[in-house]
């Protein structure tokens, strides 16, 4: 059986550069995608080292977030996104802004067993 992108319950794992234009680039090309996931068609999947990359990049001065902007981002997300084997994930900025690294978004795109990966990234779709 093969899922679609229309379909309930698909488990499906955001890019970093997908997570940037869904909260906070409200007229992105991503914005309908936003629909799925808060009417819970789509199921979200993350994970601390995945969250981890978004809390760093939202940190980036290109971004010129502030302290507020970068909460209200972070839980956003959260809110909808549940945490591949461990529930929940909550993390702190400190324990953020000391990871990095492309491969963590394959492992858990792997991991969970989505059936797809939301990505702009010309290195993953390439």
């Amino acid at each position: 059986m093969s899922a679609d992108l229309s379909s309930d319950g698909v488990t499906v794992v955001l890019d970093t550069n997908v997570l940037i234009s869904l909260y906070v680039f409200a007229d992105s090309q991503f914005a309908p995608l936003r629909n799925h996931i808060e009417a819970g068609r789509w199921q979200v999947v993350t994970n601390e080292a995945c969250l981890a990359e978004f809390v760093r990049v939202l940190n980036y001065p290109l971004f010129r977030l502030g302290a507020e902007a970068q909460t209200a981002a972070i839980a956003a997300y959260q809110n909808v996104a549940r945490g591949h084997r461990t529930g929940a994930i909550r993390l702190s900025f400190a324990t953020a802004l000391h990871r990095r690294g492309r491969s963590e978004i394959l492992e858990l795109a792997r991991d969970s067993q989505a059936a797809f990966l939301i990505t702009s990234d010309q290195a993953l779709l390439g």
